[in-house]
């Protein structure tokens, strides 16, 4: 999985296309990821004893990986990785080359 925690990434198809955001944590087993401020849905929560209040909670939703784009540089697209000359792997946009 070429995304990971900490990148800042822009919605490429959904409901939330164009928004871009900050990874939170990354699902590689599920290819999704957790982008924050984006696919939030409502839950209902019951209250859990004295100290946990009831109601109405946002909560943001994993988006599937295919559905975000890497952003470098304000540039968006896809990753690719590339060598140095003493053999380190780093990633780079596959379109401009600027390293992410």
């Amino acid at each position: 999985m070429k995304i990971k925690k900490g990148d800042t990434v822009k919605i490429i198809s959904g409901k939330d296309t164009g928004k871009q955001g900050k990874v939170l944590q990354a699902f590689p087993k599920k290819g999704t990821v957790l982008v924050e401020g984006v696919n939030v849905t409502k839950k209902h929560q019951k209250p859990q004893g004295q100290t946990m209040q009831g109601g109405v909670i946002d909560k943001s939703m994993p988006v599937n990986i295919s559905n975000v784009a890497l952003v470098v540089k304000k540039k968006s697209g896809r990753v690719s990785y590339k060598f140095d000359k003493n053999g380190k792997k780093y990633r780079v946009l596959a379109q401009t080359g600027d390293e992410a």
